[in-house]
C-alpha cells in the first residue's frame, strides 16, 4: 500500500508541471539487451505427434548466448550516451558511468547546469557513494517512487531499440 501511495504523491506532485520542466529532465537507466531473443524456455501449442516438424523447432544456444548491458539518458531535445557496461553493474559501475557521462549528456542535450536527473531506486543507484557524488554534482534528482518504471519514459525508447534491433 505505501507503494502505491508514493506513486499516488509523486503523480499529484508532478501533474501540472508545465512543458519547461519537464524539458529540464534528464532521464536515465539501464537495459540488458539478450543478443538471442529467447532467454528462456517457449511453451507452443502443436498437433499431437508433429514436435520434431521444421515449422515447431526452435534454435537454441546453450550458457545464456550473450547480451549486452547499457546505460542511457535522454531528455526531450534528444538522447545522450550510449554507455556499454562491460562489468558487473555494481555501485563503483555505476558511480564511474556517472562521473563520465552525465555533464557531457547534460551539455550535449543542451540542459544547462539546472536540470532534474533521473534514475529509478535501484540500489546501486541508492548507495551511499552514489548519492554523495549526486549530491555534489548535480544540481537536482527528480525523486522517483519504488517500483515505477511506467514512469520513466526511457523505458520505451529501450523497448523501441529491442523492437529494431529483432
Amino acid at each position: 500500500m505505501l507503494t502505491k501511495k508514493k506513486r499516488k504523491t509523486f503523480s499529484e506532485q508532478y501533474l501540472l508541471k508545465d512543458n519547461e520542466f519537464w524539458d529540464q529532465v534528464l532521464w536515465s537507466d539501464e537495459s540488458k539487451f539478450n543478443i538471442f531473443q529467447n532467454s528462456g524456455r517457449i511453451l507452443v501449442w502443436r498437433k499431437p505427434n508433429t514436435k520434431f516438424e521444421p515449422k515447431n523447432l526452435q534454435s537454441t544456444v546453450k550458457h545464456g548466448g550473450g547480451g549486452v548491458l547499457v546505460w542511457g539518458c535522454m531528455a526531450a531535445s534528444g538522447i545522450g550516451e550510449l554507455v556499454f557496461i562491460e562489468d558487473i553493474m555494481d555501485k563503483m559501475v555505476y558511480l564511474n558511468v556517472l562521473k563520465n557521462n552525465v555533464k557531457k549528456c547534460a551539455e550535449k542535450l543542451e540542459l544547462g547546469w539546472n536540470f532534474y536527473f533521473q534514475h529509478d531506486n535501484d540500489p546501486k543507484h541508492t548507495a551511499y557513494i552514489v548519492r554523495q557524488w549526486i549530491a555534489f554534482n548535480i544540481p537536482h534528482v527528480l525523486p522517483t517512487p519504488p517500483q515505477s518504471p511506467d514512469l520513466n519514459p526511457i523505458e520505451h525508447l529501450w523497448e523501441e531499440l529491442e523492437n529494431w534491433c529483432l
